[in-house]
């Protein structure tokens, strides 16, 4: 397993991951198989989407704080609920198809760590498995 470190400086943004992903496949040495990238933290996400417009990954932050705002009567004490439910909507977790020792993305696609209560220092979690 590759643990990879990210730094957020927002409360709330969209890194792009995709090469660290791409470095954690091929130093495995896996040519074909699968390659999981976790996020062990309940305020965060991982996700798959257009890497060639960063416009792409604002417009994502935008809807997603008009779907869960911020500050909406939640309940819980730290004042992170929106964090937690943007998580759990997202996903802590994406399953990559790797062949030739690379993730199968297509042409646009790239992997995001995405930050929902930040800025914080937190970890991905990569774990190449051979076929």
């Amino acid at each position: 397993m590759t643990t990879i470190t990210i730094d957020s400086h927002q409360h709330v943004e969209l890194i792009e991951i995709t090469t660290q992903v791409r470095a954690a496949i091929r130093s495995s040495g896996i040519s074909v198989g699968l390659a999981v990238v976790y996020t062990p933290h309940t305020t965060a996400a991982i996700t798959i989407n257009e890497n060639a417009d960063p416009d792409v990954a604002r417009d994502m932050v935008v809807t997603l704080s008009k779907l869960v705002p911020f500050d909406d009567h939640y309940r819980h004490a730290e004042g992170n609920s929106a964090a937690h439910v943007k998580s759990t909507l997202v996903g802590a977790s994406e399953t990559l198809i790797i062949h030739d020792g690379a993730p199968v993305l297509g042409t646009w696609q790239g992997l995001y760590f995405c930050e929902f209560d930040g800025p914080r220092r937190r970890q991905v979690h990569i774990k190449v498995i051979g076929a």
